[in-house]
Order: C-alpha cells, then structure tokens, then sequence
C-alpha cells in the first residue's frame, strides 16, 4: 500500500459484493446478513472459546463492548448501471449516474473509507474501530419485499424495462422523460433498482440490529417520488418505505415506530401517501411548495393529497403527516434550523422513535439549479446532529436527489462526518425570511391539534367561535370610533359599495365641518399596534398586560385645534370573515392591498373629497403600508391642484410616485412631500440605494432618528407640523440636519451639503393666494383704467368728426330752386352724351355757364 493513491487502491473495489466475498475486508465481518444473529456479549456475559478463535470477530466484539459502534456506508458501482436508453456524448439528465460515484470519491478524499490493504484490517479495527466507516454491500432486494410496499403491476412494469429491445425504451424514455411523470428508462434499470432498494433495506436493518451505530445508503435510483402503484420523478421503487416496512415486520420489538424526514427540496409525494395512514410512521417533509406549483406539483386526483400545509394525515394517521412547504424558493441555513428547532425537533421528541431514517436529497444545497435554495454543508451537518439525539442515535441516511456534483458531495461528506461522531462546525445563522416565518407559523398551528408541544399559543378557533368569541381588531376599532366621537363629533363616511361597505365598515371618520372647511388633513393609515406580555409559562394574555400603541390620535387632535378638517382612513391588514378558521391569518399581500387602495381612495376621491368646493388645501398623510393609498391617489386622479402637501412615514417598501400622463407629477410630489423612512431601513445601507431613493418620483426622502412608524410619528409630529402649518424649518434629509447617507464614521459616509429648506404646503398656499388676490386687483384696475382711457378716446374721436362736418357745410353754398330745376334740365343730355362717349360737363360747371 506504500506510496499507492487511495482512489486507484478503491477502484476495483467498488464493483459487486456479497456477503460471502470481502470487497475490502470490512464487508464480511459488519455487513453480513443481518439475520445471522451475532449475539452482542455485554459485560457481565462475557464467553471465552479459544477452541476456535477468530480474530476479526473478536475485535468486532471489544468494539461493541466498549460502545464503539462505527458507522457504516452502503455503496455499489452496478447502480450506476441505469442510464438513459437515449444516451448520448454528453449526459442530458441531472439524475446523472455519477452522483453517486462523486460522492464515494468524495468520501475516499475525505478519509471516510478504508482504502488499504486487507491484510491490514484486523489491525486497523483493533486500533481505530471508529475511524472508518464500514462497509454494507448492497444486495438486489426481492419481489416479496418490494410487494410489501407498491403493487404487482408497478414491479411487472418495471421488471419488463428489462426484456424491451433499445428501440422500445428509447421510445418509452421519450415518451416518460416530460411532464410529471418526468422519467428515463435503460436497459439495466430494474436491476439497479433492486439493488438501489436492497441497499436501503440493509442499511436500516443494520442500525436496527445495532451492527453499526449509522449508517449512509449512496444509492440511486431515488425513490420517494414513487408512488405505491406506479413510478416517478426519476424513481421507481420507494427504497425508504419498502426499508422501513421489511424492519418493522422484521423487528417488531425494536423497530415499532419510525420517523422518515425528508429533507429534499421536491416533497416526496411517494413517501406520504404510501403511510399517510400509518399512525407508526412519522413524515416530516421540508420542501419548497409555491402554492402547488413546485415539482411534484398538485397531483390530477385531485382526492390524493399533495405537499400542503394542511395535509396532516388520515384515519389512525392522522398529525403523522407533516408538510413544511415553503412559499417560494431561495430558503437557506436559518429557514432550515428555524424549521428544525420550531417544528421538527420539538414533535419528533414527542413522537419519540425507535428509528430515524433521512431521505437526504441535496438538492436545497447552496449552487443546485435545480433547487435554487441556499441550505450549506453545516446546516446539513447540524440538521443530521439534532436527529442523532433521537431513537439511541439509530439514524439511517437514504440518499434521494441532488444534482449538483459539487453540492451533493461536499453536503454529504459533512453529513458522513456528523455520524461518524466529528461535532458540526460552528455556524452563523441567517435571519429568517419573514415569509418563511409565517409557513412556520402555519404548520403551528395546523399540527396543534396532535401535538401537545405545538399548542402552546395556538387558539381553536371553532371551539372558541362556539363561544360568541370575536376578533380584537374590530373592538378596537369601534373605541377608536367612540373615543373620537366623544372628542371632536366625528362620524363614520358611508360607502355605497357592497365590497367596500363590507372591508370598511367604520373604518372612514370625518369631522362634522368638512363640507365646508377649507384646510382638509387626509390620513391612511395602517391600524393601531398591538403589545402584549403573555404569561411566561402558560402563554396567556391578560388584558391589563396589553397595550394599543396609535400616534395617529395626536396628528387629529393638533388638526382640529388648528381649525382643519380631518379625514381618519384605517386600513385593516386584513380583513377575516366569520368561516375563516385559521388562528392565524398573515397581512394582506402587497399586491392585494394596492388594489384595494386604488379602489377605497378613488371613491372616496369621486364622491366625497373633490367635491368639497372650499377645500383647497388637502394634505395627505401615509402612515405604515398603508402610505401607498397617497401614491394611488396621485398617479389615478389629476388632483394635485388640489393638494397643499404629502406627509408619510414608512418602514416598508418605498413606492415611486411617476405618471405616464402627467410628466410634471415626479416633479411635484418631490417639491411638495415629506417621506420620513426609518432610520435602519435597507435603502441606507448603501450610496446606490440612497442616491437611488433621492430622485425625484420618490419625494423628499428624510431619514428619521428612530426606527419604527409609531416613534417616528412621536419624534417628527411637530417638525410635520409645523411644515404643513407655519415656517418649514426641516431639512431634506434630515431632522434638522444636513444631508448625509451615513453618519460621521459610518460606512459610505459623504461629505455634508448645504440644507435646503422644506416648503410648508398650508403657509406657502396662503402666501400664494394672497399674492393671487393682489394680482387680480391689479388687472382689474388696469382694465378699469384702460376702459376710461377708451371712452375718453372714443369721445374725443367723435367730438372731432362733429367739428369737421360743420366746417365741410360751412364750405358749401346753398342750393336754390332755380339751380335745381336745370340740374334736372340737363340730367338727360348728360346721359345721351355719356352713351356717345362723351364726357358731361360737371354739375357745378353746367350751372356755372348757364
């Protein structure tokens, strides 16, 4: 073995064994058949034959005295034998034969497994039992095993792939390898199959019996897509279930109860089906779900269950079924320990099994395409340490997907060095995604009614609703209604749209004096929020122990003490009727809630706002979420000549106010707002994104001292008012402050810049209508003026052609009858001689020579 490269040594190993032979000289003497029934001497039983004494066997004894189990690992090249009956140069699957050939090579580099001489295994075994893991051989599993689990017609199915000609399975590959059945088929496929199965049923039987203390199956084909009657996705038998099955019929005794946790990223349709009755089998799947979309995807019977959160199982196995589905993909590390240590951990120890096996695809590995989650080798690692403290640490790991050579390999080697005892490295957490949270939350609360461990804040909503039980969002509400009742007179709007009417019932208050104010504040804002100290051991909450925390109140209260009318517009996060009986209803989604903005702030625009005739100066106030009610406003309605000013205050998303019809809005809304955003929000962390947020369709962005809508409000209320009402003395980007995108020694930091002062909209509006009344006086004056100036003109002119019209007469002597009567003479002669081309004498000279 000097000098030789452990890979070419392990090499010819990896081919067919037995249990006869001995592959490397480890496989003889732990993974023999299982039913050979060794006995395991414990201290106070000790039998010495030294008659016959084999050596190798008594190391095996010492180790199990001494508790020094060693893990085992399950590997067979012929597996690699199911390959595509349509191959070609290059593979075109990612189920790729090498996946389990990368990982054994990876396991080889890593030291893992044994791979020396074999003469020099009894020394090894004698020395460092525990520092190898020792080898399984796999065998092909039998009809009667595989019928414990799926039906004669799926194993005839797969049996005839055997008998069919190259032509036949190239075309029953085409024909497979497309939508969900989603499969390609070889020649060699129902062996490796079999052998994929044995190598499970072993490997659990091992750990059952206590040969080995865990142990890893590198096998492939997968099986948890498989259904009990048919194959799928890349699967054909179900190696888990047939293993567990064989072990509970096996050793009834020891192997009664059985937690399959699959960590694949695809749910294992096969697995929960096949025992979704079972109330001896506990499935826990962490899968991505996407509402169904997801491969595997909503099955067509729509009677058979998929990967929801609501499935929990059937009949006796009912709460045996748990679906931690995520909602999209891009789950990583604190998404994964999250699920562990709030659901997973906290019912399997409660379940309390007598085996653990792991259906361990990875393909949520970090760099899998075909995934797209982020879960790395120490998550995998502490995931595979927290389910050793179950079931004495009798963990079985069956490797299902992962199609990523890299990911697969490095993931499973972190998992091997877990069993073999290596503690997980040290590991940084993630924050967990707020969505995520809430997919958590979910199972919570579906699972609470199996699980004594999950009922500790859980509310049963049908057992309570029997009791008259209303939510708390609507009493408060309703106070809030009473107590600006009984302070300003303000009564709730009506709204004449069923669907509307039915989400905001109460929810739009008016003071008394808005048809004829003429200052109008409009607030849309997110509801009041709620704190509460529960009990620390039971979890209750007292009501003196619970507080309502609304900064709205103070805003209303300063509006009517300045004589300004106040529109008071709540925004339930959700709206839940009477037949939901989730105790736990996450916020409306972004999308949904625009919309029913656009709707709520368009009506109340149409039929009430616009026509208040002598309200022209409309401030609009955005508290929370609900702060994109403004932009729907603007970008629906041509209103901003209307409105004096916009005040928000957010932690959210920053939405852009931009219109394709009005090019001036961005312009606008930037010299007439004031958007106050939390001072740890996400849009600070960077120049980028604070030059970003300085443009024009995001108003004027003010990064606030505190974090948090309601301190904000506290902190700012009499900068914001003192910008609506009277000098405006607050800077763009900062309270007071000049603009900076982080503070003194802070990352990013810039220069600072000269303060420009803020327009107070209410101060500014009445200085412009001032300027406009004396404006319009001036042209009225002028026009009056220029009005006389005419007049006089008009006057004068006629006064002149008066004057002009004497002189012209003046001129003129009078005519006499004589002179007429022989005007008259000579009318006609003058006509004759005009006709002859004559010229007629003048009047004036006729007469003159007469």
């Amino acid at each position: 073995m000097d000098g030789a490269d452990p890979d070419v040594v392990m090499g010819g190993d990896d081919g067919p064994s037995n249990h006869t032979s001995t592959p490397n000289g480890v496989a003889s003497v732990v993974a023999g058949d299982p039913k050979s029934g060794n006995p395991t001497p414990s201290d106070e039983e000790e039998e010495e034959d030294y008659e016959e004494y084999d050596e190798e066997v008594d190391i095996v004894d010492q180790t199990r005295r001494r508790g020094l189990l060693p893990t085992a690992c399950c590997y067979d090249d012929r597996m690699k034998l199911h390959v595509n009956a349509d191959f070609g140069a290059t593979p075109h699957h990612p189920e790729d034969p090498r996946r389990i050939e990368e990982i054994f090579k990876a396991f080889k580099r890593a030291g893992l497994v044994y791979t020396g001489p074999e003469a020099n295994v009894a020394q090894v075994l004698r020395d460092t039992p525990t520092k190898y893991m020792w080898r399984i051989g796999a065998r092909e599993a039998t009809k009667a095993e595989i019928l414990t689990t799926h039906t004669p017609d799926h194993y005839r199915w797969v049996e005839d792939l055997s008998r069919m000609d190259y032509a036949t399975l190239r075309e029953t590959s085409k024909q497979y390898d497309q939508g969900r059945a989603s499969l390609y088929v070889g020649s060699l496929t129902f062996t490796a199959s079999l052998l994929s199965c044995g190598g499970a049923i072993d490997t659990c039987k091992h750990v059952v019996e206590g040969n080995v203390k865990n142990a890893f199956a590198v096998i492939r084909p997968p099986g948890h897509h498989a259904e009990y009657d048919q194959p799928l996705g890349f699967c054909f038998f179900n190696n888990v279930p047939v293993a567990v099955k064989i072990c509970q019929q096996e050793y009834p005794a020891d192997c009664r109860k059985v937690l399959i946790l699959d960590w694949d990223v695809h749910h294992g349709n096969g697995i929960q089906n096949i025992f979704y009755d079972d109330p001896n089998v506990l499935y826990i799947s962490l899968h991505v779900y996407q509402n169904g979309i997801f491969y595997p995807g909503k099955p067509d019977n729509q009677d058979i269950p998929d990967g929801g959160l609501e499935h929990c199982g059937t009949g006796p196995g009912l709460g045996k079924n748990i679906n931690i589905g995520w909602h999209d993909q891009g789950m990583g590390d604190g998404e994964y320990m999250a699920a562990f240590q709030k659901i997973i951990m906290p019912i399997a120890k409660e379940f309390n099994p007598d085996l653990v096996v792991i259906s361990a695809g990875f393909d949520a590995a970090a760099g899998d395409e075909l995934g797209g989650c982020f879960v790395t080798p120490t998550c995998y690692a502490h995931m595979t340490h927290m389910l050793m403290s179950l079931a004495d640490g009798k963990v079985a790991v069956c490797l299902e997907g992962g199609y990523n050579l890299q990911a697969i390999s490095t993931s499973a080697v972190a998992v091997a060095r877990t069993l073999m005892g290596e503690p997980p490295p040290k590991m940084d957490i993630p924050m967990l995604n707020k969505d995520a949270a809430r997919v958590l939350a979910k199972v919570q609360s579906y699972q609470a009614p199996y699980w004594e461990c999950m009922r500790p804040g859980i509310i049963p909503v049908p057992e309570i609703q029997d009791l008259n039980a209303t939510r708390l969002h609507d009493h408060v509400r309703l106070g809030q209604r009473q107590d600006l009742s009984q302070r300003h007179q303000m009564i709730p709007l009506f709204i004449q749209r069923d669907h509307l009417f039915k989400s905001y019932e109460n929810q739009v208050l008016v003071t008394p004096d808005i048809q004829s104010a003429r200052q109008l504040l409009v607030i849309i804002h997110d509801p009041p929020e709620f704190l509460a100290q529960p009990d620390v051991i039971d979890r209750h909450i007292e009501l003196h122990n619970a507080w309502i925390v609304d900064s709205v109140s103070q805003y209303i209260n300063w509006a009517v003490n300045e004589d300004i009318a106040v529109m008071d517009v709540n925004i339930p996060s959700k709206v839940v009727r009477d037949e939901d009986m989730d105790p736990y209803n996450p916020k409306i989604a972004d999308k949904e809630l625009l919309a029913e903005l656009q709707e709520l702030l368009n009506y109340l625009w149409d039929n009430y706002i616009q026509l208040y005739e002598d309200a022209n100066d409309i401030i609009l106030m955005g508290v929370g979420r609900s702060y994109n009610g403004v932009k729907q406003l603007l970008t629906s309605r041509d209103c901003k000549s209307r409105i004096a000013g916009v005040a928000s205050f957010v932690e959210g998303m920053l939405r852009p106010v931009k219109s394709d019809v009005d090019n001036e809005l961005s312009t606008w809304y930037k010299d007439h707002s004031q958007i106050y955003v939390s001072h740890d929000h996400p849009c600070w962390d960077s120049e980028d994104t604070v030059r970003r947020v300085s443009k024009r369709r995001f108003g004027t962005v003010i990064r606030s001292e505190t974090s948090g809508v309601n301190k904000m409000m506290q902190t700012h209320a009499a900068q914001v008012q003192r910008w609506m009402y009277e000098d405006g003395e607050v800077t763009r980007y900062g309270a007071g402050e000049s603009w900076r995108p982080f503070p003194r020694g802070e990352r990013g930091g810039g220069g600072d810049r000269s303060p420009r002062r803020a327009r107070s909209p209410l101060r500014d509006r009445d200085r412009d209508r001032d300027r406009d009344r004396d404006n319009r006086d001036n042209r009225d004056r002028d026009r009056d003026r220029d009005r006389d100036r005419d007049r006089d003109r008009d006057r004068d002119r006629d006064r002149d052609r008066e004057r002009e019209r004497d002189r012209d007469r003046a001129r003129t002597p009078p005519l006499t009858s004589d002179s007429y009567v022989q005007r008259q003479r000579s009318a006609p002669a003058e006509r004759h001689m005009a006709e002859a081309g004559q010229n007629p004498k003048p009047c004036e000279a006729a007469i003159a020579e007469t």
